[in-house]
């Protein structure tokens, strides 16, 4: 299943960006994030972390000169310790209420912080989530109409 929905977002995205000049927050991110249409609240937290992160990079870069390659690495690697701290704090009970907020995975954070630092962030998201449902769409399809309930590992 994986496979399949990274694929077509891969598709999609790139759809996405020859159409509309619009990234979907990194070319696997709607893949991912389709699989997690069952639990909105991982989303939630993969927004908020990729958030965080953009914010980061911002003050960041008022104080340095950061562009290109070094910003994604810097941006991916911001997102991907924030992800690990959310991770640690919430999983030793110190956030017991933010377990379901967990993010899904630690670069995909990262990615969607790189884009709307790109992009802006009412871009990213609008187009991260309309990829994200339509691959959720064509998942359920090509299943049989089947409803999907997926649970990955997000480690």
């Amino acid at each position: 299943m994986l496979w399949l929905s990274v694929g077509l977002g891969l598709v999609l995205s790139l759809g996405f960006a020859e159409w509309f000049g619009l990234a979907a927050g990194g070319l696997v991110v709607p893949g991912y994030i389709a699989l997690f249409w069952n639990q909105p609240l991982k989303i939630v937290g993969t927004v908020i972390i990729a958030l965080a992160a953009f914010g980061t990079v911002k003050v960041i870069a008022n104080y340095t000169i950061i562009y290109g390659r070094r910003k994604l690495v810097l941006t991916v690697l911001i997102a991907f310790v924030y992800a690990w701290i959310f991770r640690y704090l919430a999983g030793g009970g110190l956030l017991s209420v933010a377990g379901a907020l967990d993010p899904i995975g630690f670069i995909i954070p990262g990615l969607l912080a790189y884009w709307m630092d790109r992009q802006g962030v009412i871009d990213t998201l609008t187009t991260m989530v309309i990829a994200s449902v339509i691959v959720r769409l064509l998942l359920i399809v090509f299943k049989g109409g089947e409803l999907l309930e997926v649970a990955l590992p997000t480690s």
